[in-house]
């Protein structure tokens, strides 16, 4: 009897012990779904307003302007699944070609700084970046890694081999999301070339501002002005990536937000010695402020003079499509200088020469170089260019110009040369 009673006391009590450790599962997995949902009810939001998915995009094993990751996991609000498109709803490559003829921003020839986000984690702080402010971590957003502000006021630094980094003459270009076009919690990307987390400081005597980009326009004191068709753009408003490029030139800055030159200040008043990129946002909504493809590139010689001296150019500024050698619309500052040289020397003639970096299968890289120059002969035969003046060639990984150890080293071995002939 005694033997019974000490048996069933045992069983009542595990009873018990497991019927409280599955209450706490039970609400530790409610918490869980509740969280879920309610950032899944935010990614539902965004679905609905239009965007086009891209998830049959086939995995890269190189990117001339990122690399993604192919694990992604859910951390905090961090895993931000979207379908958004890529700066621009276009039907075609010729659209967006189109899109950005007038484009002049030329990026600078050699890539001090880039981080594309490869191999990093989601959740974690990016590994090339320090904090200043608020919180930042790696996210992924429509499968691609970028950087998300997953605090107001937060931001973040290069992390350089010395503090005053950028070089006389320079270029700065990075990718942005925008979620709501309009909208009272509007996000506003903030870029400071002075130190600290103000939006004034006193530099050599004068009052400095913050650089303010939102959606439709730019801002930077006195400076700057509303995008073209940002009335039609809020009526039709879709989320999406807008690239932001930026060139200084000793005493002169320019500033683009995708085809339109949103900044151009004769002289700035101060040399830029570093800068920071944060990002301001309203709590009440659950932000997806996000930059990618984030690059910094030392200035130099005009094209005409380099091709005195040295017989040639190399531009980085020829971009691709991922695993494509579909030209992107930001390149077309690049092409139209090419363009606009060769008309004015008409005596000119180059062989168009494709470079990648050392990632990936060799024969696979030299049959991508040779497409890729191929594309560039073609556009600026199209652009007004005689056929006979140009010719192409692919080297493919086999003439590397720096070490393919660094994210710096690979992209500036992914490049395009013009050869004098």
């Amino acid at each position: 009897m005694k033997k019974n009673c000490l048996l069933l006391t045992i069983i009542i009590s595990l009873t018990i012990t497991v019927g409280v450790f599955g209450q706490f599962e039970d609400f530790g997995k409610k918490i869980k779904k509740k969280v879920e949902r309610k950032v899944d009810r935010e990614v539902d939001k965004t679905i609905d307003k239009g965007l086009e998915g891209d998830n049959n995009k086939k995995e890269s094993k190189k990117d001339e302007t990122k690399e993604t990751t192919t694990e992604t996991t859910t951390s905090k609000n961090a895993e931000i699944e979207n379908n958004s498109n890529n700066t621009t709803t276009l039907e075609s490559p010729k659209d967006e070609i189109k899109l950005w003829s007038k484009y002049d921003f030329v990026a600078g020839d050699k890539i001090i700084f880039e981080d594309n986000l490869a191999r990093e984690e989601s959740g974690e702080f990016p590994s090339r970046w320090d904090l200043l402010s608020g919180s930042a971590e790696v996210a992924s957003l429509n499968g691609e890694n970028v950087i998300h502000f997953s605090n107001r006021n937060s931001i973040i630094f290069p992390l350089m081999n010395k503090k005053d980094f950028l070089p006389e003459v320079f270029t700065i270009e990075f990718d942005v999301f925008f979620e709501d076009g309009g909208a009272k919690w509007l996000d506003a990307y903030k870029i400071r070339f002075f130190e600290g987390i103000g939006n004034t400081v006193k530099i050599e005597g004068k009052y400095v501002n913050v650089i303010d980009i939102r959606w439709n326009e730019v801002k930077m004191g006195q400076f700057g002005g509303k995008t073209k068709s940002y009335v039609e753009e809020k009526k039709n408003w879709q989320p999406k990536w807008k690239h932001i490029a930026i060139s200084f030139n000793k005493r002169s800055m320019k500033l683009y937000m995708d085809e339109e030159r949103m900044l151009n200040i004769p002289n700035l008043g101060y040399k830029p010695k570093m800068f920071s990129v944060g990002c301001q946002f309203d709590e009440r909504n659950i932000n997806m402020s996000s930059i990618k493809n984030i690059r910094v590139n030392e200035g130099g010689k005009k094209l005409y003079d380099r091709i005195l001296a040295e017989g040639k150019f190399v531009t980085r500024g020829i971009l691709f499509d991922v695993n494509k050698s579909t030209i992107k619309g930001e390149s077309m500052g690049t092409v139209n200088e090419i363009v606009e040289m060769m008309k004015e020397h008409p005596d000119l003639k180059f062989r168009v020469e494709g470079h990648t970096d050392g990632d990936g299968d060799e024969s696979y890289n030299q049959k991508l170089s040779e497409e890729r120059s191929d594309a560039v002969k073609t556009m600026l035969i199209q652009s007004g260019i005689n056929a006979s003046r140009l010719s192409s060639k692919g080297y493919g990984q086999s003439k590397p110009v720096d070490a393919n150890t660094t994210p710096e080293g690979k992209a500036n071995n992914r490049r395009v040369e013009f050869i004098k002939i």
